[in-house]
């Protein structure tokens, strides 16, 4: 009888503990959404209903590691948006691809339709380094006009080619491109492959080009003086899109290398900014769940 009452005792504990647990990690997502919804409100305030709104994001190692409340939270971020660039997602194995799959699921069951393409994985040194790329767009607002493919033609020259895609909109008849690239780190010497970068309106011969991703150094970095040459400019200047590991003094961004660059002889600009999901040290942990890099955001009228 002594030992039953022991047993009921350590299982009620268990029970307790766990419903703490599930409590605790409920309030801090729910503080990480409402530091979210916030952002967007600011966003939507600001927004042009003729615009486009084009979002790039390094959404660290996505593939296993996001669980089902954190695929939510990722689709919860990017819904309002027009076009969305992924970095990052996983290639080693079948996850990454299913975690793109995941997240436009959980967009389609958000109000708008989504579609999205994602490529092979990438011709890299290494499997470590490989990757995939993602684009994922809202049809109402979004047609692709050939299949997205990733760029052979800089295969030995980058550790991870860009991925290139070609649309328009659903009201217009300009064609433009997306160039979705994650350079390599920021030791390797990552303006080795920016350099390139610069060739893409005679490869692609078009000034409408958007140049996104996580490019590892800043737009002051004179590697960018070739494509500023030919009217590109960069969506966000200054702007830290990295997250440290812990918050001192209230500080918990990083490094300014996430960026959108676009030619603005060829489109209006309307708004840009980081996409601050985190807002306080408080929500930083469970921030970096999703990743360690913010989004960022360019919205624009394309003439």
């Amino acid at each position: 009888m002594h030992r039953l009452i022991q047993y009921f005792f350590v299982v009620s504990l268990l029970l307790q503990f766990s419903c703490e647990s599930i409590s605790s990690k409920n309030s801090k997502l729910k503080n990480l959404e409402s530091a979210t919804l916030n952002t967007q409100e600011t966003i939507l305030k600001k927004s042009d209903q003729n615009s486009i709104k084009i979002l790039t994001w390094n959404i660290q190692n996505l593939g296993r590691t996001k669980n089902a409340e954190e695929i939510i939270e990722i689709a919860e971020i990017l819904r309002n948006f027009d076009l969305v660039a992924i970095q990052e997602v996983a290639a080693k194995d079948p996850a990454g691809a299913q975690a793109v799959a995941k997240i436009v699921d959980e967009l389609n069951r958000m109000g708008s339709k989504w579609d999205y393409q994602i490529s092979n994985p990438t011709k890299s040194p290494s499997v470590y380094m490989s990757e995939r790329y993602a684009i994922l767009w809202k049809t109402s607002k979004v047609s692709i006009l050939e299949k997205a493919y990733l760029d052979k033609d800089l295969e030995d020259k980058c550790f991870r080619e860009p991925f290139i895609g070609k649309f328009k909109l659903k009201k217009g008849n300009t064609p433009f491109y997306v160039v979705n690239f994650h350079s390599r780190k920021h030791n390797d010497h990552p303006e080795e492959e920016i350099k390139f970068l610069k060739d893409y309106p005679k490869r692609l011969n078009t000034n409408n080009i958007f140049i996104v991703g996580d490019f590892n150094l800043n737009e002051r970095h004179k590697v960018w003086d070739d494509l500023y040459s030919l009217g590109f400019k960069s969506a966000v200047k200054n702007k830290k899109t990295t997250l440290k590991m812990s918050c001192k003094n209230g500080v918990y961004l990083n490094h300014s290398i996430d960026n959108i660059y676009y030619t603005s002889a060829e489109v209006k600009f309307v708004n840009s900014d980081h996409l601050d999901f985190v807002k306080t040290c408080d929500n930083l942990k469970n921030a970096r769940m999703l990743s360690d890099h913010l989004p960022v955001f360019l919205e624009c009228i394309i003439d």
